[in-house]
């Protein structure tokens, strides 16, 4: 009788450790459980900030472009197009969109609007985000055959074209190293080179150079 219930209060015993045990980890869940609630809060509170910092960038960044592609637009085209940029949430990632304008209607660059409009777009584009880096890379920017689809024959969009170059370079201190056959641009160059391919050969030719 007395084996017995020695082996009853071993088992007490036992059984109460565990106990002991179950409340212990019970009572690390419920700290853990509660500080996981409120890192929840405080995610989500730095959430809403994210977001709204976010939302503010891309207004910025917004403006800035569209006014800086807007600027290059007008010079160069009597009768321009503006530009304007879209930031949409789409699977929790931002997507940008950008169109054209005229007249209120609202222009898909690539399909409705002429070829050269979208190169002095795709060339302001570029320069704008340079404009925007940060880091910021080296302030030189390679071009080959940027505006290849302007077809003028009086040479004044080329003209045009030329001037904001020149604008944008000495403004934004801005290299610019193009490949072009258009003598306006040559004209506008501080240093011109031309290429002859001869018997399989490319012969480099400078042609104007900065002057001291």
């Amino acid at each position: 009788m007395n084996i017995e219930l020695q082996q009853i209060k071993n088992i007490f015993e036992q059984e109460k450790g565990k106990a002991q045990l179950l409340h212990s980890q019970i009572g690390k869940l419920k700290t853990t459980l509660k500080n996981t609630k409120r890192e929840i809060k405080t995610c989500k509170k730095a959430g809403v900030i994210i977001r709204t910092v976010a939302q503010e960038t891309q207004k910025l960044i917004e403006c800035h472009i569209s006014e800086l592609v807007t600027l290059a637009l007008r010079s160069v085209f009597p009768n321009p197009y503006t530009f304007h940029l879209n930031f949409i949430q789409k699977r929790n990632k931002t997507e940008c969109y950008f169109f054209f304008k005229r007249n209120k209607h609202k222009i898909n660059p690539l399909l409705e609007a002429g070829g050269g409009v979208v190169d002095v777009a795709s060339f302001a584009l570029r320069v704008a985000i340079w404009v925007l880096s940060k880091p910021k890379y080296r302030n030189v920017l390679i071009f080959d055959e940027p505006f290849k689809n302007i077809n003028d024959k009086t040479r004044e969009t080329h003209r045009r074209i030329a001037r904001v170059v020149k604008m944008l370079s000495d403004k934004l201190e801005l290299q610019f190293i193009i490949i072009t056959m258009i003598p306006e641009l040559e004209e506008v160059a501080d240093k011109t080179f031309e290429l002859e391919l001869k018997k399989g050969k490319t012969k480099v030719q400078v042609v104007k150079q900065p002057t001291c």
